[in-house]
């Protein structure tokens, strides 16, 4: 078994056995994988909606980029229940800002993608319409899956706690 497959299956069974649907689960860095949670992930929680929206996007995901990063994290935001309704911002590197004026989410002080912790929304810019992704436990996910972070700047890693 693969550690992939056994950090997957061991999220899956945390997952399973949590008591509410918006109880928060703490990453510790030092009990997974470092490599694959960033030094700041202990001090960040996600929900496990937040984490399903990672999972949701990771299902659906394809190898190579099919240039529509927002529409397919925008789905996996709505189908997890984390937004009530769907964003209406056309371009991803605006998704930041929609998603903490009118979602609830913040914007954590972090600086480097491999922070993020499970379940963050990282918004890149960029000259074009820029790029949009999720943390997951083994990297990062919107249309298509990737272990490493997207190669632009960085305009900022969100949250939704409650």
């Amino acid at each position: 078994m693969s550690r992939i497959s056994l950090v997957s299956g061991l999220l899956a069974l945390l997952l399973s056995t949590a008591h509410a649907e918006d109880q928060f689960i703490s990453w510790n860095a030092t009990e997974h994988s470092p490599p694959l949670f960033g030094h700041h992930s202990v001090e960040f929680k996600s929900t496990r909606r937040m984490i399903r929206a990672a999972e949701i996007a990771a299902h659906r995901a394809y190898a190579k980029p099919t240039w529509r990063c927002w529409h397919y994290v925008k789905d996996a935001l709505l189908e997890a229940g984390v937004i009530s309704t769907r964003p209406v911002s056309p371009w991803a590197k605006q998704a930041g800002d929609e998603l903490c004026s009118r979602f609830g989410f913040r914007k954590l002080p972090i600086t480097n993608p491999k922070d993020a912790p499970v379940g963050a929304v990282l918004v890149y810019g960029g000259a074009d319409a820029g790029h949009v992704e999720l943390r997951t436990d083994s990297g990062y996910v919107s249309d298509f899956i990737s272990r490493t972070p997207y190669p632009r700047p960085l305009i900022g890693v969100y949250v939704k706690e409650t």
